[in-house]
């Protein structure tokens, strides 16, 4: 089987065990259905995902012209406490950021290399966790906007860390935490705006990833240079493919790129 197409994030849905969904273009595959067959993939050429021309991606499967005029990739995307819409005030786009930014955010603890503070849209949720390869995540606080998760974060990242150790994560080589005890321990940072927005009483979600053996050494397959690789499919965490070899591969890291894979 052969298919050609545009790298986008893989598409999940939380069951029993995550499953994992990649569209390429005229297909859309079920990745689970993959493992243990060799995968052969091949860089073809870019696509950026907004003005669909053939040029050199730049950040987050954007050119570099798209990736600083679009407001997808605002400052504020990456950095939540720069957010002004509920101020009335624009940054690219004020009826998008409107739309984003003035909905149910919420702060979130999640452990997929080590406990981590984190914001996302209520909408994405569990969707953000698995992204990250968390296998246990909890909520702290759910506000109403973006501005006030961007504040609540930079507080609390005082205190824990808001950055996940790929290499880490993807060995698997993690504690189980009780992510209660931390929601409680954190309590006292978050700022007095968003205090009550504290969630009360809730547990941990747990995600089952499907990995039939994690890799002891990962090593990233960056696929514009090397061109073409091989191997058989092992697992998927994250948004990251797992191979035999111990090689992996981020498909959200490589969006715009335009792959043909061949499935033995």
């Amino acid at each position: 089987m052969e298919y050609t197409g545009v790298l986008k994030k893989m598409k999940t849905e939380n069951l029993d065990t995550v499953q994992y969904y990649l569209d390429m273009k005229t297909d859309f595959l079920n990745m689970n259905q993959l493992l243990q067959r060799e995968i052969e993939l091949a860089f073809v050429t870019y696509e950026c995902l907004h003005c669909h021309l053939e040029k050199e991606i730049y950040r987050q499967g954007f050119c570099k012209s798209c990736f600083f005029d679009i407001p997808t990739t605002g400052d504020w995307i990456m950095r939540p406490e720069l957010s002004k819409a509920h101020l009335d005030e624009e940054d690219r786009d004020l009826e998008y950021e409107k739309k984003v930014q003035l909905q149910p955010h919420i702060v979130y603890l999640a452990n997929s290399s080590n406990v981590k503070v984190g914001v996302t849209r209520k909408s994405q949720i569990p969707t953000r966790w698995i992204d990250q390869g968390a296998h246990e995540a909890i909520e702290i606080v759910e506000v109403p906007n973006r501005y006030l998760a961007g504040i609540t974060e930079v507080a609390l990242k005082e205190h824990v860390a808001d950055k996940t150790n790929w290499r880490t994560m993807l060995k698997n080589d993690i504690v189980d935490e009780d992510l209660t005890i931390w929601q409680q321990k954190l309590r006292g940072f978050i700022p007095e705006e968003a205090q009550e927005y504290f969630v009360e009483n809730n547990k941990e979600t747990n995600i089952q990833f499907p990995v039939n053996k994690y890799p002891v050494k990962p090593k990233s397959l960056n696929l514009v240079k090397e061109k073409t690789y091989k191997g058989k499919l092992v697992g998927i965490k994250g948004q990251y493919l797992i191979f035999e070899d111990d090689t992996v591969f981020n498909i959200r890291a490589n969006e715009g790129l335009v792959v043909k894979m061949v499935i033995a």
